[in-house]
């Protein structure tokens, strides 16, 4: 299997443990992080060409990715 960059575990890296607690027991939190490691798997199936898509659509993930971590890293520092 290869290596999928941008994992929240290497974003996040010193977060780990308050990931996984706010996963348990935040449903919104766990919502956001399930549709971010979405979007980050869909972007490197592109990136490696096992889905190819076009340049806008991929630009559209990676804004998408953007404002979910962003959303995430708010949350994390709130908890």
């Amino acid at each position: 299997m290869s290596h999928v960059a941008h994992e929240l575990a290497e974003e996040f890296p010193e977060e780990k443990d308050k990931i996984q607690e706010l996963n348990q027991k935040n449903n919104h939190f766990a919502k956001l992080t399930e549709e971010y490691h979405s979007v980050n798997r869909e972007i490197h199936r592109i990136e490696t060409n096992f889905a190819p898509a076009d340049e806008g659509y991929e630009k559209q993930l990676r804004r998408q990715r953007l404002a979910l971590k962003d959303e995430i890293n708010h949350m994390l520092k709130q908890a």
